[in-house]
């Protein structure tokens, strides 16, 4: 990798198609077995990522985190249209008031955190306001989701926040848009497992 504080400048149209982190060129799949498949990183991320809510007081790189802000920018979303907006908690007086807007949750106050917002007024879209509300609350999920991922693939954990209360988190952060989740990132203090999940067969319902 070349200097990491040019991540976010070789990005699709910034640079000659050579130059570029991403997208490179894929392999068709069909020239992987399962167990190629089974053995690439992206699975293994998903696999091993567990939540964590112990991080050690250590920062994390600014490199670090232009990737998984860039991770969040290629969640696909509604028409392209990027209905959600990002906001980087550094203060620390406010990471103490998100605690308490996050039902007293003290792990939110973590070396990183994260306010994915929904911004529906970016989805230019010909549809009724609850369709875009629904649009932006799922394109801010999947952002989050992405940058969740990016983050363990770097050696970081992370804890996702839901329980939240919309109007203190509004205030705390200064915006009126609605908050869909929060997410705390940071060193672990232990490497967690990952545990078994559902079998398939009671997760898929196929219908035919």
């Amino acid at each position: 990798m070349s200097n990491p504080t040019d991540i976010l400048n070789k990005l699709f149209k910034e640079t000659k198609p050579q130059d570029r982190l991403y997208p490179i060129p894929e392999t068709p799949i069909q020239d992987f077995d399962s167990e190629d498949i089974l053995n690439t990183n992206i699975y293994n991320v998903m696999l091993n990522r567990r939540s964590q809510r112990k991080f050690e007081i250590k920062e994390v790189e600014d490199w670090k985190l232009d990737i998984i802000f860039a991770a969040a920018d290629t969640a696909p979303t509604a028409g392209g249209f990027q209905g959600f907006e990002i906001f980087h908690i550094k203060n620390p007086d406010i990471k103490i008031k998100l605690v308490v807007a996050a039902n007293n949750q003290p792990y939110v106050n973590a070396p990183v955190v994260l306010v994915f917002c929904m911004n529906p007024r970016r989805v230019k879209m010909q549809f009724s306001s609850e369709i875009l509300r629904k649009f932006s609350i799922q394109d801010a999920t999947l952002a989050a989701a992405y940058a969740q991922l990016a983050a363990h693939s770097l050696g970081l954990s992370s804890i996702w926040i839901g329980m939240i209360d919309d109007r203190k988190v509004m205030e705390t952060i200064g915006t009126d848009l609605l908050p869909s989740s929060i997410l705390c990132i940071g060193y672990p203090k232990k490497v967690l497992q990952p545990k078994p999940k559902r079998t398939l067969s009671e997760l898929i319902h196929t219908i035919e």
